[in-house]
């Protein structure tokens, strides 16, 4: 990129400009996924997590970066299914990439993958690794409308992502 000037570098992000443009970049991670998960009972599977900058748990899709456990070339469907498995306690043998897209353009150039998880078997209990504190939730669909009001009511964040993934599972048979 050029003119492109360092800012700071920490052990995770780094701060940059680029002609004038502030923006954030990954330095530990090459991509990063982001999985819709529906079980054979039609619950969307999502996770609840503490998260600092916010000082609050937020309800989010299962997600997880890409090449950050010493594998800069880690494939992202691998990847997709080593971070459902540890945070939600599913696997899954059947994944779909959907799109890939910009999660923050004027912020970051961090760009996601959306990957669709079918064919789930529940083989342990999530919970996320050593660093995580993670609480797995099993949302019908046929009343994920109401119970994400609920927990908007209840002043629980919800990350927009979920509702692109409502929108997938509308799309995709």
């Amino acid at each position: 990129m050029k003119n492109k000037k360092t800012l700071y570098a920490g052990n995770y992000l780094g701060l940059y400009d680029t002609n004038g443009w502030e923006y954030v970049s990954r330095c530990n991670a090459s991509a990063v996924v982001v999985l819709i998960a529906v079980n054979d009972q039609d619950q969307l599977i999502l996770v609840e997590q503490f998260r600092p900058p916010l000082q609050k748990s937020t309800l989010e899709l299962p997600a997880g970066l890409v090449g950050d456990l010493d594998d800069p070339d880690e494939p992202m469907l691998l990847a997709a299914k080593r971070e459902l498995l540890e945070e939600t306690g599913y696997l899954s043998e059947d994944l779909e990439l959907l799109m890939s897209c910009p999660s923050s353009a004027g912020m970051s150039d961090e760009i996601i993958t959306f990957i669709m998880a079918r064919r789930l078997k529940r083989v342990g209990p999530g919970g996320g690794d050593a660093s995580e504190d993670i609480i797995v939730h099993e949302v019908p669909l046929a009343r994920i409308d109401q119970w994400l009001s609920a927990k908007l009511t209840a002043g629980t964040p919800i990350d927009p992502k979920i509702y692109s993934a409502l929108y997938w599972l509308q799309k995709t048979p």
